[in-house]
């Protein structure tokens, strides 16, 4: 397609000669400017679809896909209405609840917390929590008086396996004095920590028995838990379970329960993908600046060589292949940059605490203790192509315009 002669002469336009410095400056900073562009916008979205994908998995690794609730505050005869749950195609597991909150205190320390009243074994089959225990082992979650706390916050109230912490419920107990809020002391077994701030730092897991004792609720729960094999068929799912309990119960499913929350975030990566690719649109409209000042400082060549037998179609070749090289070379140098960044991103978040000493991805705010990145191969090569198509346009006028110069005008003014 491009002939040996039309690769040499555009190479050759492309090398920097003294008088052409500028221009050669100018293509430089293109090639630059492309190649952030790209490797920024990767790194963005990768970024973004890791912190959706870990905050995911972490929600409803914890929380379930599905819950069942009673008509009425409390959920009766809820082994029976597992059982027919669990009748329910693509239904994995179903988990009796009872969730309360509570404040707990230690040596003095009071911080807000939400109690869960779990089955030990429904609790030793869950993954988020049974494969990251921090201290202690759930081989001692059972009985009355034990529990399971956050390691934040156990590390707040500055407890360790083996001591006590008091919870209080702001559902009291009714004398004559007035409501006195109830209170238990309770042993803590284990901790965990699955890297979500707001899970450490807040839920204290509990014997289901204990539970309803604690929250007076003996032949009840506050909702079921359901997994299902496919969190994306929750509503289909949901049609189903309700069609089986004939109005005995309401369904939530994970989407309206963090509806807000992930739409949020995709309305910020959309945003973002706008933002960043203004910047790779910038970079071409530099690329599409310096060929302009190249064909006209090449004003003369281009002259002599169409006085020599170049065709117009060599000429407009001849710049669209140095302009689309400065294209090509910055968009695979950002796709590399870019891969390359995702890959090794919590090792450089660490590396840029440890040299300034700030604390750029806060738990407490960004709900993650690690910076996550999931790179998209079909995103990637979306940025990718769009860096090449906006190459190549911007080579477009500033080529035809070369090839549409005439000889006898360009040698004229010289």
């Amino acid at each position: 397609m491009f002939s040996a002669f039309e690769w040499m002469m555009a190479m050759r336009y492309l090398r920097a000669r003294r008088q052409e410095g500028f221009i050669s400056v100018i293509a430089g900073f293109s090639l630059l400017g492309i190649a952030l562009g790209v490797a920024t916008l990767i790194i963005v979205m990768s970024v973004m679809n890791g912190f959706r994908a870990e905050l995911l998995g972490r929600i409803l690794g914890l929380n379930g896909h599905l819950s069942v609730y009673g008509m009425q505050q409390t959920l009766a005869d809820y082994d029976a209405v597992a059982e027919k749950v669990r009748g329910a195609p693509g239904v994995i597991s179903v988990t009796p609840i009872i969730e309360g909150q509570v404040m707990t205190t230690a040596h003095g320390v009071a911080s807000g917390a939400l109690v869960r009243g779990v089955r030990p074994a429904d609790l030793a089959l869950r993954p988020m929590v049974a494969d990251n225990i921090q201290r202690g082992s759930l081989r001692d979650f059972h009985g009355d008086g034990v529990v399971v706390l956050g390691q934040r916050l156990a590390d707040k109230l500055g407890v360790f396996v083996g001591d006590k912490v008091s919870i209080i419920s702001p559902r009291g107990n009714v004398t004559a004095f007035g409501t006195v809020p109830r209170m238990g002391a309770y042993k803590v077994v284990a901790t965990f920590q699955i890297g979500m701030y707001e899970y450490d730092s807040a839920y204290v897991f509990m014997p289901l028995k204990a539970a309803q004792t604690y929250f007076r609720q003996q032949d009840t729960v506050t909702n079921l838990e359901v997994f299902i094999d496919d969190p994306d068929r929750a509503f289909q799912v949901s049609a189903e379970i309700a069609s089986r309990l004939q109005g005995k119960g309401r369904i939530h499913d994970w989407q309206m329960a963090n509806r807000s929350f992930f739409n949020a975030l995709n309305v910020e990566r959309n945003v973002m993908f706008l933002i960043l690719t203004l910047i790779i649109l910038v970079a071409a409209f530099n690329i599409v600046s310096s060929m302009i000042m190249l064909v006209k400082d090449k004003g003369r060549d281009i002259a002599i060589l169409r006085t020599m037998g170049a065709t117009r179609g060599m000429i407009l070749r001849v710049f669209f292949i140095a302009g689309a090289s400065v294209g090509v070379i910055g968009t695979f140098l950002g796709f590399v940059l870019g891969i390359l960044f995702t890959s090794n991103i919590e090792t450089i978040r660490q590396w840029i605490e440890g040299l300034t000493g700030s604390n750029l991805f806060a738990a407490e705010i960004y709900f993650l203790s690690q910076l996550p990145a999931k790179v998209d191969p079909v995103e990637v090569a979306w940025v990718v192509a769009m860096g090449l198509i906006l190459s190549f346009l911007a080579t477009v006028y500033p080529s035809w315009r070369a090839a549409r110069l005439d000889p006898a005008e360009a040698l004229r003014y010289e």
